[in-house]
This record gives structure tokens, C-alpha cells and sequence, in this order.
């Protein structure tokens, strides 16, 4: 039982390294940089828009609290 364990680990591993090496299309380095960017980018536009939207929350919550307990 466990020689076919290993027989077909030792297959499957084989089969994934000849689909990572001849059958996934990696992308060119300007491809890769390209989509980098594009990632950094909206990464930052996001965490600016929860940055804000906390900010107005933060502010707005404040607000309700001076006036409804005083400070």
C-alpha cells in the first residue's frame, strides 16, 4: 500500500514539473511589471478610500458622541 503511495507521488510530482515548465505561459518581464503596477496601484487607491471612509466614520461618531454625552 505504501509503495503505491510513493509511485504515485513521485507521478504526480513528475506530471506537475512538466506542466510548469511546458505548458504554463509565464508572463514577459514588461508583463510582469506592467501588472505590478497596476496592482500597487489600486492597492493604494483602496487603502486610501478605507483610510477615508474611517476617517469620516471616526469623525461622525465623535460628533454623535459630544452630542449626546457632553464633553
Amino acid at each position: 500500500m505504501q509503495k503505491t503511495n510513493k509511485v504515485k507521488l513521485k507521478a504526480y510530482i513528475q506530471e506537475s514539473y512538466e506542466e510548469l515548465v511546458n505548458k504554463v505561459s509565464w508572463p514577459t518581464w514588461p508583463e510582469l511589471q506592467s501588472s505590478s503596477i497596476v496592482v500597487l496601484v489600486a492597492s493604494l487607491l483602496i487603502a486610501l478610500a478605507v483610510f477615508a471612509m474611517d476617517s469620516v466614520f471616526s469623525r461622525v461618531m465623535k460628533l454623535v458622541y459630544d452630542l449626546l454625552f457632553g464633553s
